[in-house]
């Protein structure tokens, strides 16, 4: 079992690491033989969107989930505290070696078309009567952390937001995993995207937490 990342940061106005990150942490453990053999050949562009404390990618950096001379690493949220929150987790487990760089961004916007590889996407999927507004201000702690876990209805408005971009968002070989949870019914979003898109789905891992069932897919071309 690979280790997870030390992690120390205001969660006040990130996102605490959680069962939802751990299950992450877990599937792209699984996948790390499969990314190797997809990406052996050439360099891989493996970006996280709505990075908050910075475990997922750490964790991505510090254990090679593919290796460091074989990857450069994005990290973007609209949450600028969680953008320090980033690059403080790599720093304190020691990923200097490998390249990371970080974005203020609203999903994909920063993104230029068809350039990555790995996308990895734990999204604010509580259902919420409405997605919280952007912040006036950076000191608005509580609507930051706001954004990071409300979803709007059924939790799925930002990810619907991007599944409809993922066409743009990934490469040819790209590969892409999702989290969801119960409520934002995933067989019945698959079978959605599966209609207009001729790809793969494939269900990584579901689990159990507390009072919420957590899975993570996979979408592939």
């Amino acid at each position: 079992m690979l280790p997870t990342p030390y992690v120390k940061c205001d969660y006040n106005k990130v996102y605490e690491p959680a069962e939802d990150s751990f299950l992450l942490l877990d599937c792209l453990e699984k996948e790390q033989g499969f990314l190797n053999e997809r990406f052996n050949n050439r360099l891989a562009v493996v970006c996280e969107i709505g990075s908050g404390s910075g475990v997922v990618t750490t964790f991505i950096m510090q254990n090679e989930i593919i290796p460091q001379e074989r990857s450069i690493h994005l990290a973007v949220d609209i949450n600028p505290w969680a953008l320090e929150a980033t690059l403080d987790t790599a720093k304190l487990n020691s990923c200097e070696n490998s390249f990371l760089d970080v974005v203020q961004s609203d999903l994909n916007a920063c993104l230029r078309d068809n350039q990555i590889d790995v996308l990895v996407f734990n999204p604010p999927y509580v259902p919420a009567e409405d997605v919280p507004d952007f912040p006036e201000s950076r000191e608005q702690a509580d609507q930051w952390l706001d954004l990071a876990l409300l979803g709007g209805k059924d939790g799925m408005a930002i990810t619907e937001k991007l599944l409809q971009q993922l066409d743009k968002i990934l490469s040819q070989d790209g590969v892409a995993y999702i989290l969801f949870c119960a409520r934002n019914r995933p067989e019945e979003v698959v079978k959605k995207f599966l209609k207009t898109h001729k790809w793969n789905v494939k269900l990584i891992e579901i689990r159990k937490a507390g009072w919420e069932v957590l899975s993570v897919y996979s979408f592939t071309r």
